[in-house]
């Protein structure tokens, strides 16, 4: 095939890609960081990024740096990094150069220099999970206590929010089967206690606004393993249903998704790469996609809760909106 008939190819299909999933195709609005501090002025505000790990290639140096600009030009808590912050193999110790390729050299801007909030993803579960955990004890930045928590934030006087973190690798059947070769410590997690003490969290949790975040998607347009959506579909989607939990955050899939299915009451929502995506299409139940690098940033007040998909010029492509 000559090279004007590729490049034409190529073409078709990614116009293709882009048909399939009409609503990623555009912008929902082109703001600059003015406009954008105005629309997060006065509420709490906090990054969500993940599957970053690609030592500053692709598009991660880049975003790193809108996420810093955005930090510097409106008020931002912290970052709730939704996992695969290293990829391939995770990390081997604290000590790991990955920790300085992979985070600490990329997100230097100084307005990140703000508290991090992980979760592990599978490629974190193909190394040290632990090590992952102890990084707390080196940087001041990396603060997780734990596998799995919850964080309580008070809004204004009258509202308040709860974010909920739990390690998803271990609830996935898959995970557990390959733990030996590929998953180190998957099989050691104890399921039964893990969903145990989200229940209880949930069932004690009178916040204004529930958030739980996670690696894996519970809903998602993907060609990983079904078993993946289908054992969190099983074990955690009951509890969020239950409990009205508002979002369901999570990565893994490297593209933005907007999922509403029928008879829930939860946006599931796909967080995209902050280095490399993948294609994606409409599912059932599908309220938005895109295949655009970026992140997100989750904005609260007493009257509502807004999640932002920003591509890697800061653009808003799209907005789930809770109210009360």
């Amino acid at each position: 095939m000559n090279v004007s008939r590729q490049i034409l190819l190529v073409g078709f299909l990614f116009g293709a890609v882009l048909t399939s999933c009409q609503q990623g195709t555009a912008p929902e609005s082109a703001v600059s960081y003015e406009q954008l501090d105005s629309l997060l002025d006065d509420r709490f505000n906090f990054i969500v990024a993940n599957d970053l790990g690609r030592n500053g290639y692709y598009d991660q140096k880049i975003i790193a740096e809108r996420m810093g600009e955005l930090a510097e030009n409106t008020d931002i808590e912290f970052v709730a990094a939704a996992g695969d912050v290293h990829h391939f193999e995770g990390v081997a110790s604290v000590e790991d150069p990955l920790w300085m390729t992979n985070y600490e050299l990329i997100y230097s801007h100084p307005e990140l220099m703000i508290e991090w909030l992980p979760v592990l993803g599978n490629h974190e579960y193909r190394g040290n999970t632990q090590a992952v955990i102890d990084y707390s004890q080196v940087s001041r930045r990396w603060c997780m206590p734990d596998r799995y928590y919850a964080k309580s934030y008070q809004l204004d006087d009258s509202a308040t929010l709860k974010l909920i973190f739990i390690d998803t690798t271990p609830l996935i059947d898959k995970y557990r089967e390959e733990s030996e070769e590929s998953y180190h410590d998957v099989a050691a997690q104890d399921i039964d206690r893990q969903l145990h003490w989200l229940d209880s969290t949930l069932c004690a949790s009178n916040e204004t606004w529930k958030v739980v975040i996670g690696h894996h998607p519970i809903y998602a347009q993907t060609s990983k393993d079904d078993v993946e959506r289908e054992n969190l579909q099983q074990r955690v989607d009951p509890l969020l249903r239950k409990y009205g939990v508002d979002l369901y955050v999570c990565g893994h899939i490297h593209n933005f998704q907007h999922i509403k299915p029928e008879g829930s009451h939860v946006d599931y929502v796909v967080n995209t790469a902050g280095s490399l995506s993948r294609k994606v299409s409409p599912v059932e139940g599908t309220v938005f996609c895109s295949s655009e690098t970026g992140f997100s940033v989750i904005s609260a007040s007493d009257k509502n809760l807004k999640l932002y998909m920003l591509d890697k010029d800061c653009n808003i492509l799209h907005t789930v909106e809770r109210s009360k």
